[in-house]
């Protein structure tokens, strides 16, 4: 009988053993799930003005594994197809030549039609309907939040009037620039 109850103990102690571990194992994927959701900074919400400094709508970037997801929820902008770029400086005073040129950390050419790749900072063309309003989403796989787009002078995202061609230097001939939005925290 001793020897049966000897049993029995130690297989209860293992079982509890082997539960206390489990819950540890539990909490510890847990920790470390909320400390990945912490890691990655928080989405960035733009206001967008147009040339009369009037408020079009707002763009929100959020940092994913693939680059920035750039959600645009924009109103007031003419019909038709406009290109839209990140560019190199957080400044947007009318007529937005102050966003400096497109971010371009990597110095590539110009527009997804380049062998050698595009620009940081372009994206696909926005189209525009006949209401004025617009929701688009894009990835700029070649950008993070933290690590490039917020740098010591900002970027911005930009609007332009006109169609981006995705390949003449040094913007895609997308015209003059319509909206922009500051990026930052």
């Amino acid at each position: 009988m001793p020897m049966i109850r000897t049993g029995l103990i130690f297989s209860l102690l293992a079982a509890r053993l082997a539960f206390a571990q489990a819950d540890a194992g539990t909490a510890a994927a847990a920790s470390a799930t909320a400390a990945s959701a912490t890691a990655a900074p928080a989405p960035l919400m733009v206001k967008m003005i147009d040339a009369k400094s009037k408020s079009i709508g707002t763009a929100t970037l959020t940092q994913t594994p693939h680059g920035v997801l750039i959600s645009v929820d924009l109103h007031g902008l003419t019909p038709g197809v406009h290109a839209i770029h990140l560019h190199e400086t957080g400044k947007c005073e009318p007529p937005f030549k102050t966003a400096g040129g497109h971010f371009n950390p990597a110095h590539k050419q110009h527009g997804f039609l380049q062998a050698e790749g595009a620009h940081g900072g372009d994206l696909p063309n926005l189209d525009v309907p006949k209401d004025g309003k617009v929701k688009a989403e894009f990835i700029a796989n070649d950008v993070t939040i933290e690590g490039s787009l917020l740098d010591a002078d900002g970027a911005a995202l930009v609007v332009h009037a006109k169609a981006d061609d995705y390949k003449t230097q040094p913007a895609g001939d997308a015209g003059d620039r319509v909206a922009c939005g500051v990026i930052q925290k």
